[in-house]
């Protein structure tokens, strides 16, 4: 197996310049107009938008959208996120239906919500969770859903009600590596994260993680979250390229390289993990209706290296 580079564990200040690899195409069209349109017709908020997702144009214009809930004013102060820090508007108790009925007239098979932390909040924001899973369902019991979740302060009865309400996909991110963490997320714990996954995992849930490349971290760090993320029973790993949304945010330390994303989901596979989304453009929804299929992901990945399929 090929080593890939390791990187200094020392952050740099340097600006690199951005590879080939990495341009995305502008977002044009008549579908992207559309969700654009409903989007802003229902007063909705998307971390396509929010997070600056490069993957924009594509989704938006294929009709699919990723809704943030809970407003978009974050409590926590991410040194890699876009969502602006500060005092969230009180909760929408209508926004719920809202999502629901775009979600009715983008005619999606398969939608993705995520929100906001709210750590301010009694309940952490898990009642309107709840009802938003519940409304959306409700309005569109063919969609299939994911939800990328906050990690409630590893509080159970919280985590419990997404459970409940029993979205096909509940993915939390963990976005680095153990030692990185403080830096990163500031705020969250990695072990917390972990045993948000745990607990989703033994309440039944079909469960999903995402991590970002290139801020500092080793190929051994990666592999050890990796290896733990199968030890508490995750389905769904997402590999994708940090991008650094303003100056004010982390600096990208470096840019990797397709092949090693490509050597990552090989690992991802062999350690035991039933979908493996590894690209420079990869985000946590990138690709997420194929998410949902149990098996999908190694039945292919077993088919590309000739393996029988038992």
């Amino acid at each position: 197996m090929q080593e890939l580079p390791v990187v200094s564990k020392e952050p740099s200040s340097a600006k690199i310049k951005k590879p080939d690899w990495l341009r995305v195409k502008l977002p044009i069209g008549e579908s992207y107009k559309h969700v654009r349109g409903l989007v802003d017709s229902h007063q909705l908020h998307t971390i396509c938008e929010s997070g600056n997702c490069p993957n924009m144009g594509e989704c938006w214009g294929a009709g699919t959208a990723t809704f943030m809930i809970l407003g978009n004013v974050c409590t926590r102060s991410c040194g890699f996120c876009a969502v602006a820090t500060g005092r969230p508007d009180a909760v929408d108790w209508d926004e719920p239906q809202r999502v629901a009925e775009a979600i009715h007239l983008m005619k999606v098979k398969h939608a993705v919500i995520t929100s906001v932390d709210r750590d301010e909040l009694k309940d952490g924001g898990s009642i309107v969770w709840y009802n938003t899973i519940k409304a959306v369902k409700a309005l569109n019991p063919d969609t299939t859903l994911e939800t990328l979740i906050p990690d409630f302060r590893g509080n159970v009865e919280q985590i419990q009600r997404i459970i409940d309400a029993a979205p096909e996909v509940v993915s939390h991110n963990m976005e680095t590596v153990e030692r990185m963490t403080k830096q990163v997320r500031i705020q969250a714990k990695y072990r917390r994260s972990l045993l948000v996954l745990k607990t989703l995992k033994e309440g039944g849930m079909r469960t999903k993680t995402g991590i970002m490349l290139g801020l500092g971290e080793t190929k051994q760090e990666v592999i050890q979250s990796m290896e733990e993320l199968v030890a508490v029973g995750c389905d769904v790993l997402t590999l994708g390229q940090y991008l650094q949304p303003t100056t004010k945010h982390l600096p990208v330390q470096r840019f990797v390289h397709p092949d090693e994303f490509a050597e990552l989901r090989e690992i991802g596979y062999e350690l035991g993990f039933d979908y493996v989304e590894s690209g420079p453009l990869v985000r946590s929804s990138y690709h997420s209706e194929t998410h949902v299929i149990k098996g999908f992901g190694r039945k292919t990945w077993m088919s590309e290296k000739n393996i029988t399929i038992a």
